[in-house]
């Protein structure tokens, strides 16, 4: 897909595929999308943010790679992952006085469940898309052994030695890629709390449920108490 047909392509994914999202979770809030492109020397394709009800989806060209397939799992990760989620949670704490700070950070373990749902809502929702599921299944993969790398730094290890394990473990990754997934998280404490979070913890889970739809998830469920995610003022990126 060319990357001008981009947006527009996620966005009618996410209109065609909100009605399942709602079905699982029960939410009603709306919300407002918009959608740009970017270009932009950093290791994310696809940042989301925003407020409220409203959510901004970038694209960063360089490192984004477009596809339909990945048109519906981008809109079931940002958009709808993300985005209808903190929506959810802002008309939740609009309507009633809620027991948590809306604004969270990436150094937060509510964000390891917040990035493992929105990275398996396509393992619930459409688990006869094939293409779709190995496609995430491929992510899960990649992101454990991010998280082998991850914990081997923090361990000590060499960063050659990494590099190594990354070489013969993902070996279509370019050494350009190796070298900044190595700097996120050696060097950037901002990052490497995210790349952590991002570690699709959720994932596994899903892939045992079987090919049915999973049990709805209800708003009373994901937001009783400490929030899985307040991404109503201001939302980290993925």
């Amino acid at each position: 897909m060319d990357a001008s047909e981009a947006p527009d392509a996620i966005r009618q994914a996410a209109e065609d595929l909100e009605p399942l999202v709602r079905e699982a979770t029960g939410s009603t809030a709306p919300y407002t999308l918009t959608i740009e492109t970017a270009e932009v020397d950093a290791y994310w394709a696809y940042w989301l943010d925003g407020a409220g009800y409203d959510v901004r989806l970038r694209l960063n060209l360089p490192n984004a790679e477009f596809t339909q397939t990945g048109a519906r799992q981008f809109a079931l990760h940002e958009v709808l992952g993300h985005g209808l989620q903190s929506a959810s949670l802002t008309a939740q704490a609009e309507a009633e006085d809620v027991p948590w700070v809306r604004l969270l950070s990436v150094h937060a373990p509510q964000q390891v469940m917040l990035e493992g749902l929105a990275q398996a809502w396509p393992l619930f929702l459409l688990p006869e898309d094939k293409i779709l599921t190995a496609c995430v299944r491929l992510a899960l993969y990649t992101q454990l052994v991010f998280a082998q790398v991850h914990r081997a730094i923090k361990n000590g290890t060499s960063a050659a030695e990494c590099a190594d394990h990354l070489r013969a473990s993902i070996p279509w990754l370019t050494d350009k890629t190796i070298a900044g997934y190595l700097a996120d998280r050696g060097v950037d404490s901002a990052h490497r709390s995210y790349m952590w979070a991002s570690s699709e913890w959720t994932s596994p889970t899903a892939a045992t449920a079987g090919p049915t739809h999973a049990t709805p998830v209800r708003r009373s469920e994901t937001t009783t108490g400490p929030p899985r995610s307040s991404r109503p003022t201001s939302y980290p990126p993925t």
